[in-house]
């Protein structure tokens, strides 16, 4: 196999986009930098489409080493043929290349290695020819030796070493691996357990494998790994049989039942556990990618949220018996003040916390309080909606996930941050923080606990964290990162940093009082020319020397730039006074193929160019959903069908939408309460931070579950 053309098959390619795609990957170029900066060169690819292609390229060549390792092994033991060599080649996956590689595998000791050590080939031979009854009966009696004392010990080694070859039959499996993932169903059965209340739904459950949905599947495999179900995988063999006897029996051998007792001894033994096995784990793997691929999907949004920037938040991490937790932070990020209060039972302050902290609000003018969405955060609200109505100046509040914030506050990295507060006021910071700017604080945070998705703690943990790392280098690059301003954890994720360098970066902005231009980087210590070209384009400096610095256009390109000014007779002061808004159209006008030649680019580098000079310092999170602000607080209690509420998407799942409409418990909106069309996956109609028109179908206030519809919605 040609990995260079299989990818371009897979990818829609041109062959020269295919084959620059895997030199610049080998060169050691990350994929935000190929993606934003070498788009000439492939086509202009998203870096997701990048990553896909780096991941399979790396599949495709793991594929070929696995084929180089088979066929030394079957080399070694004189037994390569033209055959094998043409079905190794023609093997599209490393399931298919173990199926060739079954039979010549050195194996633990077996029935079938025990009866061929007894030199019981030969009779075996003799068996699978097909020959009837008593002539093997016959012939066994030549196989009577001190190790094998009977007829029937002689036919039984037999049996078992055809046993053997059938289930290493890399067609018959291949067959049978096509049959059970189409015509097979998965069937469970409750179990006495503690916990076996929890998978109710699965007692006495069917349904066929080829329509399992992922999230069911996970479900089942907690259900069996917590010993509350029993899981097999069911097929009639009125399918399987056959099949083995087409490769294993001929149409004249109607009267060996010696050969049907080996083909159903195959099957039973080793053929189907096997394929069971087989067919468990691959339904495992497309559960897991899905589930790992909704985790990225849902993160994304979450990291890109439109911050909230020139406000005082006030950070309000809840609690019963140690109290609330209060952070006043500024414009900036710093903090100004922190307290603990305590509203809550069981000391129910109520009336000494309202008016410390509407001292504290009137204070610092606090713009917005953002609340901590766990432990104690509904009675929280109420206070919060409460205390609102008591300040001088407009107040507003939202509130905010606190997945991980917990985590983040014993860690050792906000230890280094904020030494002189315990944990939980580093938590109330760290809540504020996140409706300040998202990106900037999520990304300390271990991206698996940050609570988007489902099952995270079932899922490959180093490919979980592989695929979400990806998603946070893609979200950090693609906003752009203050190189003044700023912290490690930010910079670490910059394409070619990684976390020591970004400590040399801060140590060297303090050193020298802040960046003036980015050729300073490469003045960093270990930051040398590769890595100043793969991270200089996505590092700003806001208000140096040089405008250009303050875009994404990468330094490689300046000269570039310069000549597309100089073409239309403007300047650098023109950039910074924003008065770009008809280059776009004098572009156009000229020519974009000739004005790119003439400024010596590709027209996508051209035109990202001209869009940033357009607007320098752009932050694209400016253009994303806002987040729902309230003053007031509604209660479960208080719903009634039928209402409408402006909700916020928290979490995609498979089966539906859960969406914050503001009393503290999210609702969910089933994927069939989506649209009044037919919809494929709910990622295809709302993303995390979306805000949705919904109304309240159904309420269970014992059970706190919310049942939500965005169908049948007038539009006003």
């Amino acid at each position: 196999m040609k990995i260079n053309e299989q990818l371009t098959s897979e990818f829609g390619l041109r062959a020269d986009y295919t084959e620059n795609i895997i030199n610049l990957i080998d060169e050691g170029n990350t994929i935000p930098f190929i993606a934003r900066y070498r788009k000439e060169m492939h086509g202009s690819c998203d870096d997701q489409v990048l990553r896909n292609f780096a991941d399979r390229l790396k599949y495709l060549r793991n594929l070929e080493d696995e084929k180089a390792k088979v066929e030394k092994v079957i080399t070694e033991q004189g037994k390569w043929t033209d055959e094998l060599a043409k079905a190794l080649s023609e093997a599209m996956t490393l399931t298919e290349v173990e199926d060739i590689y079954r039979p010549y595998k050195p194996k633990r000791k077996t029935r079938a290695s025990v009866a061929i050590a007894k030199g019981l080939e030969g009779l075996a031979d003799i068996l699978q020819a097909q020959s009837k009854n008593y002539v093997i009966l016959s012939e066994a009696e030549k196989y009577i030796t001190e190790e094998v004392k009977t007829v029937e010990e002689a036919i039984a080694g037999a049996k078992d070493i055809i046993a053997e070859r059938i289930s290493d039959s890399a067609e018959l499996r291949k067959d049978l691996r096509e049959i059970l993932a189409g015509k097979s169903f998965i069937q469970c059965s409750l179990l006495e357990n503690e916990n076996s209340a929890t998978y109710e739904t699965y007692a006495n459950f069917k349904q066929e494998v080829k329509s399992l949905p992922s999230h069911r599947i996970l479900a089942i495999n907690r259900g069996e790994n917590e010993k509350c179900l029993k899981v097999d995988i069911v097929i009639d063999e009125k399918l399987t049989i056959p099949v083995i006897e087409k490769y294993f029996k001929k149409d004249n051998a109607d009267t060996n039942t010696l050969m049907d007792e080996t083909i159903a001894d195959a099957y039973e033994r080793l053929l189907f556990p096997s394929l069971e096995r087989e067919c468990r784990n691959n339904l495992t793997d497309s559960a897991n990618e899905q589930a790992i691929k909704m985790f990225e999907v849902n993160l994304r949004p979450l990291l890109l949220e439109s911050p909230l920037k020139n406000n005082i938040i006030l950070g309000f991490d809840p609690g019963y018996h140690n109290g609330c937790k209060i952070a006043v932070i500024d414009k900036n990020g710093s903090v100004l003040d922190t307290t603990v209060v305590y509203p809550t039972p069981p000391r129910s302050k109520t009336e000494e916390a309202m008016e410390k902290l509407k001292t504290m609000i009137e204070k610092h003018k606090v713009d917005i309080i953002a609340i901590g969405n766990g432990t104690a955060s509904k009675e929280s609200e109420i206070f919060v909606a409460e205390l609102i109505k008591h300040v001088s100046h407009p107040v507003s509040y939202a509130v905010v996930s606190e997945a991980g914030a917990s985590v983040y506050s014993a860690s050792k990295l906000a230890a280094e941050e904020f030494p002189e507060y315990d944990v939980n006021l580093r938590s109330a910071v760290s809540i504020a923080r996140r409706l300040q700017d998202p990106l900037a604080e999520l990304i300390k945070i271990d991206v698996k606990s940050i609570g988007v998705g489902q099952y995270q703690h079932d899922m490959p943990q180093n490919r979980l964290t592989e695929v979400l790392t990806g998603v946070v280098e893609d979200c950090v690059n693609s906003v752009g990162v203050d190189l003044n301003t700023a912290s490690p954890s930010l910079l670490s994720y910059v394409s070619g940093l990684n976390m020591s360098i970004a400590k040399n970066i801060v140590a060297f902005r303090t050193k020298s009082k802040g960046f003036k231009s980015r050729e300073e980087l490469l003045s960093v210590p270990k930051l040398g020319p590769k890595a100043y070209e793969q991270c200089a384009g996505f590092l700003r400096v806001v208000g140096g020397d040089n405008v250009l610095d303050n875009t994404a256009v990468h330094p490689e390109s300046y000269d570039a730039a310069q000549k597309l000014l100089k073409l239309f007779d403007l300047t650098e002061q023109d950039v910074k006074n924003n008065n770009l808004v008809l280059l776009p159209k004098m572009v156009e006008q000229k020519g974009e193929n000739k004005v790119a030649e003439a400024c010596g680019v590709g027209v996508p580098t051209l035109s990202d160019i001209t869009n940033e000079l357009l607007k320098p310092g752009r932050d694209i999170r400016e253009s994303m959903p806002k987040p729902v602000l309230r003053s007031d607080v509604i209660h479960l209690e208080d719903l009634k069908e039928g209402m409408i509420f402006s909700g916020v998407v928290r979490n995609v799942v498979d089966f539906g939408a859960f969406v914050d409409i503001g009393v503290h418990q999210d609702g969910l909106v089933h994927i069939s309460q989506l649209s009044d069309g037919f919809v494929k996956h709910p990622s295809d109609v709302v993303k995390v931070g979306d805000v949705v028109e919904v109304k309240v179908m159904s309420i269970d206030v014992a059970k706190k579950r919310i049942s939500l519809t965005m169908k049948g919605i007038e539009k006003e």
